[in-house]
C-alpha cells in the first residue's frame, strides 16, 4: 500500500508539470513560445454572467490567438516599456471568474469579479515573469489556468557577452 501511494504521488501530474487553477476539464490550450518578444498586454473577455470566457496576450505589438471561446466583453490591460507581470490573483467556481494581474512597476488590473475559490500565483525565483499560460476550456468558458514563467527577454538580450581575458605571452 505504502508502495503505491509513493509511486502515485511520484507519477502524479503536478509532481511534473506547472500547476493550473480552477476545477479544469474541457479541451487544452497553450500559449506558443514567443523567443523575439515579451508579454506587452493581456486581454480578458468577460461573459455577461460573470465567466472570464477568454484571454489574449500581447507580444510586442501583436495579439496571440485567443485562449478560450470567443464572445464576451474584452477589456485590455498594455505594460508600460520594461514593465513585465510578476504575479496573479484569481478566482474560480466551474470556470474562471475573477483575475487581477501585477507588475514590476506597481500597476495592477482587475478582470471580473471574485467569487468563488481564491489563488495566488507568483513565479518561483525572483527575476522570472509571465512568459505564457495555459488551462481548459469548455462551452461557457475557461474552466483551468497555468501560469509559464521565465526571466524577460529584454533583460537576457541586455546582458553583455562575456570576453576573454587578453594576455600577453612573451618568449
Amino acid at each position: 500500500m505504502l508502495l503505491w501511494l509513493t509511486l502515485t504521488i511520484l507519477w502524479s501530474t503536478t509532481c511534473w508539470a506547472d500547476q493550473m487553477y480552477g476545477n479544469g476539464g474541457g479541451t487544452y490550450f497553450s500559449s506558443s513560445i514567443d523567443n523575439k518578444n515579451d508579454i506587452s498586454g493581456i486581454r480578458v473577455s468577460i461573459s455577461p454572467i460573470g465567466i472570464i470566457r477568454s484571454i489574449q496576450l500581447r507580444y510586442g505589438s501583436a495579439w496571440s490567438q485567443i485562449y478560450g471561446v470567443s464572445g464576451g466583453h474584452a477589456q485590455e490591460f498594455i505594460l508600460q516599456p520594461d514593465e513585465y507581470i510578476i504575479g496573479l490573483v484569481g478566482s474560480h467556481r466551474v470556470y474562471l471568474r475573477y483575475l487581477v494581474v501585477y507588475t514590476n512597476l506597481g500597476r495592477w488590473a482587475p478582470f471580473g469579479q471574485e467569487s468563488g475559490r481564491s489563488f495566488i500565483v507568483y513565479p518561483s525565483e525572483p527575476g522570472k515573469v509571465l512568459t505564457g499560460l495555459f488551462g481548459q476550456t469548455q462551452l461557457l468558458g475557461i474552466t483551468g489556468i497555468g501560469f509559464k514563467w521565465d526571466y524577460p527577454l529584454a533583460e537576457q538580450e541586455s546582458t553583455p557577452p562575456s570576453t576573454p581575458q587578453n594576455t600577453e605571452v612573451s618568449g
